[in-house]
């Protein structure tokens, strides 16, 4: 089994964890990892974008000049996509973007990432990230304490006082573990993990 150091929010260590190979000890697959980004990408497109093709613009009902005698190339419409303000040829139109991949390959990007976050001491295990109040300034506090830069905090449930405080920090996001996705994991530097979400992990990948 693997192990590491489980830290308090002073960044003193207070205990070892045993971790779970199949989740974070895996040989990671960058192949698959890609693949599970461009999925994630493109479905957060909304695929609203639209032009207009010459039978969709306004006006050139009326053949400009006549077909022969005047020495110009002939032209059908004012519109068509060679004039300005014409329509446009093979312009994108409204569609969506969205496709599907296994839930057995999104996991494995998943544990691919952790493993390689671990693999980099870019991996931290508190044992409880507890704010008292929301205040922003105690929160890069206890960033500080864990050395986590460009930071993605993984809360095994919603905390409002840490969510809140961590929210005006730049480079620093919270989420938890049942919205974690590979792209804000490759996003961030450095994975903070509480004790809780690391077994929810462990339970759900494993």
């Amino acid at each position: 089994m693997l192990k590491t150091d489980v830290l308090d929010i002073t960044g003193k260590k207070v205990s070892d964890i045993e971790l779970n190979e199949a989740v974070f000890g895996i040989e990671p697959n960058e192949v698959v990892v890609h693949q599970v980004l461009v999925n994630f990408l493109a479905n957060q497109r909304q695929g609203t974008q639209s032009t207009k093709t010459r039978a969709e613009v306004r006006g050139g009902g009326i053949k400009p000049w006549r077909q022969k005698g005047t020495g110009r190339a002939r032209q059908g419409s004012i519109r068509a996509p060679q004039w300005i303000k014409g329509g446009i040829a093979l312009g994108p139109k409204p569609r969506d973007y969205r496709f599907k991949l296994p839930k057995k390959v999104r996991a494995l990007a998943i544990k691919s990432v952790l493993t390689t976050k671990l693999a980099e001491n870019k991996l931290v295990v508190v044992d409880n990230i507890v704010l008292d109040e929301i205040k922003t300034k105690k929160m890069v506090e206890v960033l500080n304490n864990l050395k986590a830069n460009k930071a993605l905090v993984v809360l095994n449930e919603k905390n409002l006082n840490v969510q809140a405080s961590a929210r005006n920090i730049e480079n620093t996001k919270t989420t938890t573990v049942n919205a974690i996705n590979i792209y804000d994991l490759l996003r961030f530097e450095t994975l903070v993990l509480d004790v809780n979400a690391v077994k929810t992990l462990e339970e759900v990948y494993a």
